[in-house]
C-alpha cells in the first residue's frame, strides 16, 4: 500500500473499486492529498487505503467488504448489509450480504479497476482470500484489471497440513492447498490464476519491499474480531479445528484462540464462561462454565512454532470420551479431509497424523515455488 509510485499511475483516469477492510492501513508520514492537506489518519497515525485514494483525487466508486465487514466487527459468517462509508460517502458493497456470490452486473460495470488490500494470516480457512478470488473471477468476466497490494504473511514460510479434498470445499476452504500455505495474498492470487483455480484475469501484484519469509511480522491491526493478538494468530491453526467439535476455543471471552475448554473436561484448574462479546454475539457454550487450558501465557516463540498440530484436539477428545459425538460436520471443512477424524477415532497420535499429511504438504511447497515473490 505504501508503494504508491507502483500503482497510482495505473489508477489515473479510472473508476476505482477497492476490496478492503479495517486492516487496509499503513503509516505514511507526511503524505498529502490532491488539495495539499495531510491525508486523514486514525488515532494511531495510520492512513486507510480508502482515505488515501479518495483524498488523492481518485474516483473511488465502490468499497467491497469481506467477512466481518468493512470495519471488521461482525461475527464469523455473519450477514452484513451494504452501507455507506461515513467519512467519504462511498458506497460499501458487502460480499457477505447473504444474497449474492458476486456483485451484480450493474455494480461490475460501475468501475474500471479493482484494488485489493487486506491482511491475511496464512491459513486456508481464513476467508479473505476467498473474497479476493470471487472478485477476481467477476473481474475476469467483465474484463476489469485487478491490482493486489501485498502484505506479509505473519505465519511466514509455514506449509503444514493436508491439502483440501475438494469434496469439502466450503466458505472456509476454496482451494486444494494445505492448512498453512506459506503464501501472501498476492502469491495466492498468482497461484490461483496459474493453476487454473481462478479465471484468468489481468492481475498485477504490488509486492512488499524489503520483506523475506524469515521476517517476523507483527500485525499492526487485529485482522478480525476473534484474532485480537499475535499469539492468537499463531495458535489459530492448532485451535481452529475445535470449531468442528463440541469444545469452545474461547469465543465470547477476552482470549479467543488462546484458550479452550468444555464443561466436562476433567482435571483442569483453568475455567472460563463464554458470554456475548463484540464479534461473538452468541458464542458456543454461552453461559456455561468451561474447564480447560489457558495458552495465553505461552511464549510467542513457542506459539509461532506450534503450527498445525492436532495435539490439543486429541487431548480434549480423549478426555471427553464422546467418540464420534465429539465432532461436527464442520471438522472436515476445516481440516480439509475425511481421514483425520478416522485416525483420531482409531487412537492415532498427532505425530502419526502429521506423518500422513507431510508428503503432500512438501509436494505443495515445491509446486508453489514458481509463484513466490519473496525469498
Amino acid at each position: 500500500m505504501t508503494d504508491t509510485a507502483a500503482y497510482f499511475p495505473m489508477l489515473r483516469g479510472q473508476r476505482v473499486a477497492v476490496l478492503a477492510n479495517q486492516t487496509s492501513v499503513a503509516e505514511l508520514p507526511g503524505v498529502r492529498g490532491a488539495s495539499g492537506a495531510a491525508v486523514t489518519t486514525d488515532g494511531a497515525g495510520r492512513v486507510h487505503l480508502v482515505d488515501l485514494l479518495h483524498e488523492s483525487g481518485f474516483d473511488v466508486e465502490a468499497i467491497f467488504s469481506p467477512e466481518h465487514g468493512f470495519r471488521g466487527t461482525a461475527d464469523a459468517g455473519e450477514t452484513v448489509a451494504g452501507s455507506v462509508d461515513a467519512r467519504t460517502g462511498i458506497p460499501i458493497r458487502s460480499l457477505y450480504d447473504g444474497r449474492t456470490l458476486r456483485p451484480s452486473d450493474e455494480t461490475m460495470r460501475s468501475f474500471d479497476v479493482l484494488v485489493v488490500d487486506m491482511q491475511d494470516v496464512g491459513l486456508r480457512f481464513y476467508t479473505y482470500y476467498i473474497s479476493m478470488l470471487r472478485m477476481m473471477d467477476a473481474c475476469a468476466e467483465f474484463g476489469r484489471p485487478v491490482i493486489v497490494l501485498d502484505r506479509p504473511n505473519p505465519n511466514g514460510d509455514k506449509v503444514e497440513g493436508p491439502l483440501l479434498d475438494m469434496r469439502y470445499k466450503s466458505g472456509v476452504g476454496a482451494l486444494p492447498i494445505p492448512v498453512l500455505h506459506g503464501l501472501t495474498m498476492g502469491e495466492i492470487a498468482r497461484m490461483a490464476v496459474g493453476e487454473g483455480w481462478a479465471r484468468r484475469c489481468d492481475l498485477t501484484v504490488v509486492p512488499c519491499r524489503n520483506y523475506t519469509r524469515a521476517t517476523e511480522y507483527v500485525l499492526p491491526v487485529a485482522p478480525s474480531p476473534n484474532l485480537p493478538t499475535q499469539r492468537a494468530v499463531y495458535l489459530y491453526a492448532a485451535l481452529c479445528p475445535f470449531e468442528g467439535t463440541v469444545v469452545s476455543l474461547g469465543r465470547g471471552t477476552d482470549k479467543p484462540f488462546e484458550i479452550y475448554g468444555h464443561p466436562d473436561l476433567t482435571g483442569r484448574a483453568f475455567t472460563f464462561m463464554p458470554r456475548p462479546t463484540p464479534g461473538a454475539k452468541h458464542p458456543p457454550l454461552e453461559g456455561r462454565l468451561c474447564r480447560g487450558e489457558d495458552l495465553s501465557r505461552l511464549p510467542l516463540g513457542e506459539a509461532r512454532a506450534t503450527g498445525f498440530s492436532l495435539q490439543y484436539v486429541i487431548d480434549a477428545y480423549a478426555d471427553l470420551g464422546l467418540g464420534d459425538g465429539f465432532f461436527t460436520p464442520m471438522f472436515e471443512k476445516l481440516v480439509g479431509v475425511g481421514w483425520i477424524r478416522e485416525m483420531i477415532l482409531d487412537g492415532a497420535t498427532a505425530e502419526e497424523i502429521r506423518t500422513r499429511w507431510k508428503p503432500e504438504a512438501e509436494a505443495f511447497r515445491t509446486r508453489r515455488a514458481k509463484y513466490l515473490l519473496y525469498e
